[in-house]
C-alpha cells in the first residue's frame, strides 16, 4: 500500500505550485486506482496548516477550501487513514534510538513509524529526510 506525504498533498492542491501538475497527476493515479492507499493523519493536519498559512502562500488557501479538499480525499473508498495505535510508541522509539533522531526530524520519524507499523510498502514524498529510515521505501512521484 502506498502512503502519501504532506508535500504531495500540498502540490496536488495548490495550482500556483510549480509541482502542481505532477503532484495532482500522481495523487489522482493512486486515489483513483484499484488498490488501497493511505494518508497519515499528521499529514492531513500539516496539509491544512501549510496551505492556509500566509507564511507559505500568498494568498493562503481559505480554510473552507482546505477542509473541502480533505473531505474529498476522505471520500475515496480505498483510502486508509494511518493513526497511532498501541504499538506506535514502540516503533517510534526504536527508530529514534537506532537512528539517533531528535529535534524537528521527530515529526518525520512519527510519520515513518505510522507507515512501518501499518505495513506501508512505499511512502510518496518529495522530502529527502525520509531516506534516513531504511525500513521505509520512499519514492518521489514528482520525478517520474
Amino acid at each position: 500500500m502506498i502512503a502519501v506525504d504532506t508535500n504531495i498533498l500540498v502540490y496536488a492542491s495548490r495550482t500556483d505550485s510549480p509541482w502542481h501538475q505532477r503532484g495532482f497527476s500522481a495523487l489522482a493515479a493512486v486515489a483513483e486506482g484499484s488498490d488501497r492507499w493511505a494518508i497519515p493523519w499528521p499529514c492531513i493536519h500539516e496539509f491544512i496548516s501549510v496551505v492556509t498559512s500566509a507564511r507559505f502562500y500568498n494568498p493562503p488557501t481559505p480554510i473552507a477550501t482546505a477542509l473541502t479538499q480533505v473531505t474529498e480525499w476522505l471520500a475515496s473508498p480505498r483510502l486508509v487513514l494511518l493513526s497511532e495505535g498501541a504499538s506506535h510508541f514502540a516503533t517510534l522509539r526504536e527508530l529514534v534510538d537506532r537512528l539517533d533522531i531528535k529535534g524537528a526530524v521527530i515529526h518525520d520519524a512519527k510519520i515513518a513509524a505510522l507507515c512501518i507499523a501499518n505495513g506501508i510498502t512505499e511512502l510518496w514524498s518529495a522530502d529527502r529526510d525520509f531516506e534516513r529510515f531504511p525500513a521505509l521505501r520512499v519514492r518521489n512521484p514528482l520525478l517520474l
